[in-house]
């Protein structure tokens, strides 16, 4: 018999695992090294850099292109951030920690560290102001050095229920050791490539994966087409259109602004979003269930203007 999750009736655009704290504020607050994070995605990204070019093999760079579209499929864009963090679809227990898994092998940290690091953004960004740090405001340069080696201390911060993930164990695992993760992946790629596989199968991977996701970050908050505008946010979305194929859809982020619940965000014609196909093809072999569309959120448009774009999107698909 499948395992359900009992979800309670709420808005599934709601920032999930956000709990909304009297006097929050997410303007005013200090920007800290992260040792941590900071020491593991410069030191992927050394390897990567130094020991790439010299031990390079058609096989390994092969390795690197699908473990590194396997992941960001399979891992960060279906398992963490539509399922894991959204909620817009269910499955099955032993599929959710796979694909959990995988999102945790990608390399970025763990999977409470990402829902924090994700709902504060999203909290932050629906505010009428929020410091530039959850902004991507400052000039490329300076927000990498902020996203991928610090971190932001609020003097006021939110407050998070994580208890329905704390309670397994699984979940527990993952974050004290997501790190630890690349240790079975390393040993497999050492005894099929050698080195050559380790260093482009995960030192190459971690990094392109961490550094490619604030890249694709950065831009979506700063440029790039829109089709629609979410009333009273103090940050924008935009689509990112050249990544749309290397983030799995993840990149069409104006409509995911738009509709946050949506495991759907490729949303119209020409828009790739392989995300979306894993989930229908999970969908359509009775192994995911209660998928959620824009469809599904008729009251979430009350909440957005639709851009000239947007307007004649519409009117299209009419």
């Amino acid at each position: 018999m499948r395992e359900r999750e009992h979800r309670d009736d709420h808005d599934r655009c709601a920032v999930n695992w956000l709990v909304e704290t009297p006097g929050a504020d997410p303007s005013t607050g200090s920007v800290r090294w992260d040792p941590l994070h900071s020491l593991w995605n410069g030191g992927m990204a050394g390897v990567a850099l130094i020991a790439g070019p010299l031990v390079a093999t058609p096989g390994a760079l092969l390795l690197f292109v699908l473990t590194t579209g396997g992941g960001l499929l399979l891992g960060h864009s279906v398992g963490f951030h539509r399922l894991m963090i959204h909620r817009s679809f269910r499955t099955i227990r032993a599929i959710e920690y796979f694909l959990v898994w995988c999102g945790t092998a990608v390399g970025m940290s763990g999977p409470f560290w990402m829902i924090r690091t994700h709902d504060l953004r999203d909290w932050a960004q629906r505010q009428a102001h929020c410091h530039d740090y959850l902004a991507h405001r400052r000039p490329p340069l300076i927000d990498a050095w902020w996203q991928l080696h610090c971190r932001l201390d609020l003097a006021h911060p939110p407050a998070y229920d994580l208890s329905a993930l704390e309670r397994q164990g699984f979940y527990r695992f993952l974050e004290g050791w997501w790190m630890a993760q690349q240790v079975p992946v390393a040993l497999a790629c050492w005894a099929i490539g050698g080195w050559s596989w380790v260093v482009w199968g995960v030192c190459a991977r971690v990094a392109i994966s961490v550094h490619g996701h604030w890249l694709v970050g950065h831009f979506a908050h700063r440029h790039g087409p829109q089709s629609w505008l979410v009333d009273q946010a103090g940050v924008q979305a935009h689509d990112v259109p050249w990544a749309a194929i290397p983030t799995m859809g993840e990149a069409w982020h104006n409509n995911h602004h738009a509709f946050p619940g949506s495991a759907r965000i490729g949303l119209y014609p020409g828009q790739s979003d392989w995300g979306f196909v894993l989930i229908s093809l999970l969908q359509w072999v009775g192994l995911a269930w209660d998928v959620c569309t824009p469809d599904a959120l008729p009251s979430r448009e009350r909440r957005l203007t639709a851009t000239p774009r947007g307007l004649q999107r519409r009117a299209k698909s009419l």
